[in-house]
């Protein structure tokens, strides 16, 4: 089956704060939800799947579904690649799409690392000589 013309992009939503210091991860989550759905000229009742990653709190999808109040949701991803789990949620939306799963599929992405702290980008991770994919990833040492 393809996927091909069977979904689109209908809005997107960047969220304004960059240090989130008043917010919390959840409220994040729904703002952007709410910026990407009134772009793509659409409410929470019209949303019928919902993707998210590690960054959501609780339990995830079924946490985040709950605190935004979409009442209409059939389908759900939680799909966690790291930094490319957005992407991969892309292509999952549109197989659900394609298949009768869903009609119209929210993705969400929040974080305030800069409110808590963190250096995004700025310094070395550590990671434990343990995990198994430390020997391919730091070959030469983190940079």
């Amino acid at each position: 089956m393809s996927i091909k013309n069977k979904a689109c992009i209908g809005g997107i939503y960047e969220h304004p704060t960059r240090k989130a210091i008043d917010k919390s991860v959840p409220q994040l989550h729904a703002e952007s939800a709410a910026g990407a759905l009134a772009d793509a000229g659409l409410s929470t009742e019209d949303v019928d799947a919902y993707y998210c990653a590690g960054d959501s709190p609780g339990l995830g999808p079924l946490s985040m579904i709950d605190y935004m109040g979409l009442k209409n949701v059939r389908h759900m991803d939680s799909t966690e690649t790291g930094g490319s789990s957005y992407v991969v949620h892309v292509g999952h939306a549109a197989q659900a799409i394609a298949m009768g799963k869903a009609s119209v599929a929210l993705i969400t992405l929040a974080g305030r690392p800069r409110a808590e702290g963190m250096a995004t980008g700025t310094a070395p991770r550590n990671y434990s000589p343990a995990a198994p994919d430390v020997p391919f990833e730091f070959i030469y040492g983190p940079t």
